[in-house]
């Protein structure tokens, strides 16, 4: 696994990007991880105390790997702050994203069925992560039925996500497809407490279109028309949608 900064929980770190912003951490409320930790220790929980499920947070680099296919499963990350995209790599060397991740989403449950990483997980700018081993939230699960129903809850919503990315595939052209990834961005900042119009697109319009499976030239285009059009407006990496609606009417078709 990549090198990266380990520290325990109890620490207090402000990690930065390269350009010297600060990397906004989520709240612990609004981490997909905060129910585990409430049903354990209680509704008041605290992270930095040792005794929760969070045994280690990591910093990692933009560019650094959090884990590799075919390492065993040996824990779960809930991203504090920063993102993380994750994919595959075909037989012939080309790489396939499968995700993007903000801060609050969980990595790592997919890979309880087989004990070990189908795919890569690569931060795309400084990422801090709180780790859960896996013995420990199987531990818990045995003995506090309800950590159960919380990794079912997420598993589906994994799920649903993933049914989306099929229907995204399979029959939107490229305006649709661009437009419903970033409503599905919006709606996920919105539900951790960040801006659902305002937000940082981390990944490059490359990996845009390598997800959404058009050109990167296409996905220029479409973000040029959108701004044309007084859809959204874009600097650098940030993007502020101005009209939700008229998003939402083509995300449609």
């Amino acid at each position: 696994m990549t090198a990266a900064i380990q520290m325990m929980p109890s620490e207090t770190l402000v990690p930065r990007a390269a350009n010297n912003e600060v990397c906004s951490p989520v709240t612990c409320n609004d981490c997909g991880i905060f129910g585990l930790c409430r049903e354990v220790n209680g509704p008041n929980v605290d992270l930095r105390l040792s005794e929760t499920i969070v045994k280690n947070r990591r910093l990692f680099k933009r560019g650094e790997l959090l884990y590799r296919v075919g390492e065993p499963l040996r824990t779960v990350y809930a991203i504090r702050c920063g993102s993380v995209k994750t994919y595959v790599l075909t037989n012939d060397g080309r790489m396939q994203i499968t995700g993007f991740h903000i801060p609050g989403e969980l990595l790592g449950l997919g890979a309880i069925a087989t004990n070990h990483f189908t795919s890569e997980a690569m931060a795309l700018e400084t990422t801090m992560v709180c780790e859960v081993p896996i013995d420990v939230l199987e531990l818990y699960s045995e003995e506090i039925p309800s950590i159960r129903q919380h990794m079912l809850k997420i598993m589906s919503q994994e799920i649903l996500d993933n049914q989306e990315l099929m229907l995204l595939l399979g029959k939107k052209n490229a305006d649709e497809r661009l437009a419903t990834f970033l409503l599905s961005l919006s709606r996920r900042f919105q539900r951790r407490s960040y801006s659902p119009t305002k937000f940082n697109l981390s990944m490059s319009r490359s990996d845009i279109g390598n997800y959404l499976g058009i050109a990167e030239e296409t996905v220029c285009r479409a973000f040029t028309r959108f701004q044309n059009e007084g859809l959204l407006v874009t600097e650098r990496r940030q993007v502020q949608i101005h009209d939700l609606h008229r998003l939402n009417s083509i995300a449609r078709g």
